[in-house]
């Protein structure tokens, strides 16, 4: 029962955990795929990442993609490779799962799209001078990245703001889902990462209230992996129709947060949360 403000937020970042016996059944599925993938390739290193590794995937986990990072041997490496590496990994897995209804190529990885969850598995070469090199099979050009480097990154800045920015992360995301899943999971987690930069997390309502109000302007702008590789990761907000489209969702969020702030210190508890609820959706509790 939440009939507070501060207990309605510690229920919605339950409610975005993914549980423990969820947690078990993707360990034991990615092993499998990482094991899978070795039966034809010469693989040096396997290991996770994404948002699983980053500890911000929200549930449920049906919505939710595992990315796994395969090491290759710098012997399938072509300048012009990229669609037939993916290819390559893709007729690879079919060979341990021939009744998986669907095993796709997608821009960057090849998904696995099983019953509960999906896998995607990302073929990647060593990088010269750090990091990994991955095909980008739409552009046909490899995108340089280190996916350990922003485990460490993440991990860094939630022990700065004492283990409150992966909560916020995820409630935001949260947002997001709600909202059509106009901004891009790890753009977003990055904008949400340069704005909370030396700013402290007093609480998640003022924290999430904050960061809609600062996103209005960072989302116009370019946004870089903190890495220092690759381009622009807002550069799929290609047209203006799309950055407003995110700005108005922003917009809305940070007005009805206003809102929601101002109710609770009237001492109008149960009004402030159905402003939330409007935010967050479902995800937040409803009052009482």
């Amino acid at each position: 029962m939440a009939t507070t403000i501060i207990q309605s937020f510690l229920q919605l970042k339950a409610n975005l955990e993914i549980t423990g016996l969820q947690q078990q059944m993707v360990s034991t599925r990615q092993q499998n795929v990482r094991d899978a993938v070795t039966t034809d390739l010469t693989v040096l290193d396997t290991f996770l990442t994404g948002s699983y590794r980053r500890s911000t995937m929200i549930a449920p986990l049906k919505d939710a993609d595992i990315d796994v990072l395969v090491v290759l041997d710098a012997s399938y490496f072509k300048q012009d490779g990229q669609a037939w590496l993916l290819d390559k990994v893709k007729t690879t897995l079919k060979k341990t799962y021939p009744s998986t209804p669907k095993i796709s190529r997608n821009g960057q990885a090849v998904t696995i799209t099983f019953t509960d969850f999906t896998v995607d598995v990302v073929p990647a070469f060593n990088r010269q001078g750090g990091g990994y090199l991955i095909a980008d099979s739409v552009n046909a050009r490899w995108i340089a990245t280190d996916p350990k480097k922003h485990v460490d990154i993440w991990s860094a800045a939630n022990a700065t703001h004492q283990g409150n920015l992966v909560p916020l992360i995820k409630m935001l995301k949260g947002w997001n889902r709600q909202n059509g899943a106009l901004l891009r999971s790890f753009h977003l987690e990055t904008v949400i990462l340069g704005i909370l930069n030396n700013v402290t997390i007093n609480d998640f309502s003022s924290g999430a209230r904050f960061v809609f109000d600062k996103a209005r302007q960072t989302v116009r702008n370019a946004t870089y992996d903190p890495c220092g590789y690759g381009g622009n990761l807002a550069d799929y907000l290609n047209t203006q129709q799309k950055i407003n489209d995110v700005v108005s969702r922003l917009e809305s969020a940070y007005n009805r947060a206003v809102e929601a702030e101002s109710l609770d210190k009237l001492g109008k508890p149960s009004q402030a949360v159905d402003k939330w609820r409007l935010i967050f959706g479902d995800f937040f509790p409803a009052y009482g």
